[in-house]
């Protein structure tokens, strides 16, 4: 996927260039960028996305525009929890624990009433859209 790539890489450099700050369609959005280690390769990815802070804690959704299936980062984590977050200017390592259903269920909708399009990325697919907590090591 050369262009998901390169339009990531875009994201990525400008978040770096600019204190966690990004444009296009995600300007003004809470974006962050998540280091994880390939379940198959052990290569680090990183990849940038849309983050909610909810009692504290950092989470992202594997949403994937509501593709039918999960993105490889989500799978990445699954294998390997241990993950390293940026988020604004400041760099933390974490661990990522995907939510159980009914937690899963109150940060989505939190997410998607904040961000309509996680509502229609929900809608989009037959698969339950998994939430994962990014909790500080």
């Amino acid at each position: 996927m050369p262009e998901v790539n390169d339009w990531n890489a875009k994201i990525i450099d400008e978040f770096r260039a600019n204190q966690g700050r990004v444009g296009g369609r995600f300007e003004g959005a809470p974006v962050l960028l998540l280091t994880t280690t390939g379940a198959k390769t052990g290569q680090t990815r990183v990849n940038p996305m849309m983050y909610l802070v909810d009692n504290g804690t950092v989470h992202v959704f594997a949403s994937k525009a509501g593709a039918p299936t999960n993105p490889a980062w989500y799978h990445n984590l699954v294998a390997n929890p241990e993950v390293t977050v940026e988020l604004g200017t400041e760099t933390f390592k974490a661990t990522a624990r995907v939510l159980r259903e009914d937690d899963r269920t109150r940060v989505y909708a939190r997410q998607a009433e904040l961000y309509p399009g996680f509502a229609e990325y929900q809608a989009k697919t037959e698969r339950r859209i998994p939430v994962v907590a990014l909790e500080r090591a």
